[in-house]
């Protein structure tokens, strides 16, 4: 306040209200294309994993359907159980009912701006300070790793709660009453949102969080004690109907404890991109800057801003929760090292369950939590901490000079030198200018630059990270999402269709998908959705070999393995056998090379042979496999099988749908009808309305043996622990939001004044 009891410039602005439309206006003035419906984003996963999903979703909703199969992708693949497909998160109603085109990516953005959001509430009630959380909400949406997840829905979504269960699981343990079941329906929609990964690290610090306060006893303990288990119970009963699905697929599928992955490390010189974050690295994929080695964010740079404010409450600063979050951000930034450090790896054969986390720089997730609640402390205590502003200031910019000489004088193979120096001299800049800014906040004059440097202070922050790289998230105009567009201008012959026939993209053309990036985003995400690459396919309701998500079932992964685990496997019998009629042709990833011997889907009549799975793997892979004439099933079968030899059946009839298929066959004596399609523990099988067993045939696809006669044959998809977690789900919303109701009304009335 000012002496005269008018609030200030800076208490004007961060008031929260007025915070929600600043970064509302921020949001749109670095996306007004999107916004306004012009373009929409399309690089790199956005296009091939997140749009095309959400349309199948799309199309799943408008047919009255939950999602729990896709027929289209890896010869069938659960979807719902996958959960970063987000099937049962609520605001992802947002995008299936409004226009895919331009909902996914606002989407994305509104998310964006629900990041800030609940940064700004959770840096006011730890600071007490309205400017203060007015700069880490900025920080907290705008930098250079939020921006990279807005390519995927679910990490930004999931990314968003992050700061919302943080503030009220800490209020539920402190306060108890309402902020129980309001932290645990909070918590239970960052769940439902998917990413696994960022979930678990938002419950490590809150984990952290919490034992720091039950230690120092600043609360009841006794209290503590109850409170915060019974949020977490609450939470996963409320999330039930995905949790149980999802941990029902991941015992099923190619993951296994001990899976390690630590491809895409933080560089050994990544600690250098927080101060000039074109260092060591190009832009040779799409334009978009890219680390060597790392390619799942394309940035984690804060804004020079957020980084020396951060540093400036560590050196200065001796609050419990300063020093909590300086470890976080400390153990985030060692973990993101991965294999360059041998922490990562020694944690990961202490504890195997951390293999599941793949890609290490994933760690980053705590210090750009932390870096902007730590920037929140230096300016709400900024009186205090500033006789470190200038000296530390000075040891950034002579930092900064230092990475500049290193990229200058011992540059990497293929870096951008001279864009790195660019960059850094940019940087440098914003630096000096954000420094004139502080020293007018310290000063306390009537200045009119004084007067509105907090405002400066904000728009600093965010151009600097605006403007920090090439566009991490370019957009093109919609119609690159036309339905069709890849039948349209193939015109495949013949064309491959759900039950009919399959695409299949070769080894070769796979590998060259990874390796391939057109400098224009349009051109890029066109040329490989011709040759149907990684989930584009299903924007053309084409049914394809492979497909592009996180989970298969195991035995599905071993089949297509034999493909893809190099680049020049060619299994023509077992091409047929997957009913693939079309394949990428050896000229050009995106031309197709039409087959002629593939067989339907479903077949009838095989000889089944006894074998195990490594011995069938080895016998689907030899040039006179039939798959028509001889079916592969475990030994484990034996007992539900009666058929010993070559039967004369036929089918009369296919028809697949997202999650059934209905068959007609007729056979001369009992008989087995093979299906290629993905075997999965859910579906069921009846014959003419009676229940019978489904079998594994041939590794990873499904078999049905079937009297003599005519027989209608139903299959089926049904999963148990949906319906179990379901149950559990429904009673546990109403419980929540019931008691939330309850307590609301009888709360009024004891606050309501008698009559």
């Amino acid at each position: 306040m000012q002496p005269n009891g008018k609030p200030t410039f800076a208490e004007k602005i961060s008031a929260p209200t007025r915070f929600g439309i600043l970064l509302a206006l921020l949001v749109f003035a670095a996306f007004p294309q999107v916004v306004l419906g012009l373009e929409t984003f399309v690089a790199r996963d956005f296009g091939f994993f997140a749009y095309p999903l959400a349309h199948f979703q799309r199309d799943c909703f408008w047919h009255g359907e939950l999602p729990f199969w896709d027929p289209y992708n890896n010869c069938g693949v659960p979807f719902l159980a996958q959960w970063n497909t987000m099937p049962l998160y609520p605001p992802a109603l947002f995008y299936l009912v409004l226009p895919l085109t331009w909902s996914l990516g606002m989407f994305s953005l509104l998310h964006l701006w629900w990041a800030g959001l609940g940064m700004y509430f959770l840096a006011r009630r730890w600071t007490g300070n309205d400017f203060a959380a007015t700069f880490a909400g900025v920080a907290f949406a705008f930098n250079g790793f939020t921006l990279n997840l807005i390519m995927w829905p679910s990490h930004m979504a999931t990314f968003s709660w992050l700061p919302w269960v943080v503030l009220l699981a800490e209020r539920a343990w402190r306060d108890g009453g309402r902020k129980i079941p309001l932290a645990a329906i909070v918590g239970a929609l960052q769940m439902l949102a998917g990413g696994p990964e960022i979930i678990l690290f938002t419950w490590l610090i809150v984990s952290a969080l919490w034992l720091q306060q039950f230690v120092g006893g600043a609360n009841s303990r006794t209290a503590m004690l109850w409170r915060f288990p019974l949020v977490v119970a609450l939470v996963v009963s409320l999330t039930l109907a995905q949790l149980l699905p999802f941990l029902d697929l991941v015992a099923h599928a190619q993951r296994e404890t001990g899976f390690a992955d630590l491809r895409w490390s933080m560089p050994g010189s990544g600690l250098a991109n927080f101060f000039v974050p074109m260092a060591f690295g190009s832009t040779a994929t799409e334009g978009i800057f890219f680390q060597h080695g790392q390619y799942w964010t394309s940035s984690y740079y804060l804004g020079v801003g957020t980084l020396w404010l951060a540093l400036l409450a560590l050196v200065s600063l001796r609050e419990r929760r300063v020093w909590l979050l300086g470890t976080i951000a400390v153990v985030g930034l060692v973990f993101a090292l991965g294999e360059n450090t041998p922490v990562l790896p020694l944690a990961r054969k202490l504890l195997p369950q951390l293999s599941f986390i793949t890609y290490p720089i994933k760690y980053i997730v705590f210090a750009i939590f932390a870096a902007p609640l730590l920037a929140a402390f230096a300016l709400a205590n900024f009186a205090k901490a500033q006789k470190n502003l200038l000296p530390l200031g000075g040891g950034l910019l002579a930092l900064l000079a230092g990475i500049l000489l290193w990229t200058q004088f011992a540059p990497l193979p293929g870096d951008g030198t001279h864009a790195a120096l660019l960059n850094g001299f940019s940087r440098a800049l914003f630096l000096i200018v954000t420094g004139a800014i502080l020293f007018a906040l310290s000063r306390r004059t009537n200045s009119l630059f004084s007067r509105f440097a907090p405002l400066f202070l904000i728009l600093a922050a965010w151009l600097d990270v605006s403007t920090h790289e090439p566009a991490q998230n370019p957009t093109v105009s919609p119609g690159v999402y036309e339905l069709n567009l890849a039948r349209t201008k193939l015109a495949l012959n013949p064309q491959p269709e759900l039950g009919g026939a399959r695409a299949m993209v070769s080894p070769l053309a796979a590998n060259e998908f990874i390796n391939f990036a057109a400098s224009d985003p349009k051109n890029n995400f066109l040329a490989k959705r011709l040759g149907d690459c990684a989930n584009a396919n299903l924007l053309d309701a084409v049914p394809k070999v492979d497909g592009f998500f996180s989970l298969t079932p195991r035995e599905n992964d071993a089949v297509l393995s034999l493909f893809y685990t190099t680049t020049n496997a060619s299994y023509p019998s077992l091409e047929d056998f997957l009913g693939v009629a079309q394949i990428t042709a050896p000229d050009a990833m995106f031309h197709w090379r039409a087959r002629t011997n593939f067989l339907p889907l479903v077949t009838a009549g095989q000889k089944p042979v006894f074998l195990d799975d490594q011995n069938a793997l080895a016998a689907l892979t030899q040039t006179d496999f039939a798959g028509g004439k001889v079916v592969f099933l475990p030994p484990e079968m034996k007992s539900f099988v009666t058929v010993s030899n070559q039967t004369t059946a036929k089918i009369l009839d296919s028809k697949f749908g997202d999650d059934t298929v209905e068959i007609e066959a007729q056979a001369d004596k009992p008989s087995l009808v093979v299906v290629a399609q993905t075997y999965y523990h859910n579906w069921r099988a009846a014959v003419d309305g009676a229940p019978v067993t489904l079998l594994r045939a041939n590794v990873a696809f499904q078999a049905v043996q079937i009297p003599a006669g005519r027989h209608k044959i139903h299959l089926f998809y049904r999963d148990r622990a949906f319906e179990i977690g379901a149950a559990i789900s429904i009673c546990a919303w109403v419980f929540c939001c019931g008691g939330l109701l309850l307590q609301f009304r009888f709360g009024r009335k004891k606050e309501s004044p008698p009559a």
